[in-house]
């Protein structure tokens, strides 16, 4: 069973998305917005996959306050976790943000909230887990 990091700062969507992974999904789901955690999970192996969600309101990281798009950096510039698929979560869907938001984080998906229809968003995770599962 593949296992979901979701990175979300609102105790709500973390439920929420938690429970449409693992009723619809069949996965495994762990959720933190701490971003030493995060790291530390990632470069451990112990996910398939991170949902990041882009404004993390609380979220530091080595004395600096940081957002999903930040940690994304740290976690693609690390040769450890540079191939872990991430998927951007964002309430700022504006046109054009997908576009910039992919190409700044180095993320490799980008979904929007509210997340409305949950069985496009579980199988857009499920082809990403298994898309890079294949490379």
């Amino acid at each position: 069973m593949a296992t979901v990091l979701i990175v979300e700062d609102d105790p709500i969507n973390l439920r929420v998305f938690s429970k449409i992974l693992t009723k619809r999904g069949g996965l495994s789901v762990k959720g933190t917005e701490d971003v030493d955690e995060v790291m530390r999970i990632a470069r451990q192996g112990e996910v398939d996959i991170i949902l990041m969600d882009v404004s993390l309101s609380h979220s530091v990281y080595q004395g600096e306050a940081v957002d999903g798009i930040k940690i994304t950096q740290f976690l693609k510039a690390d040769p450890t976790t540079a191939n872990l698929p991430i998927i951007l979560v964002t309430a700022h869907a504006m046109e054009g943000d997908r576009e910039h938001f992919l190409e700044k984080s180095g993320a490799d998906v980008y979904i929007s909230k509210p997340v409305v229809d949950h069985e496009k968003f579980v199988n857009k995770v499920l082809t990403t887990i298994s898309n890079y599962q294949k490379n």
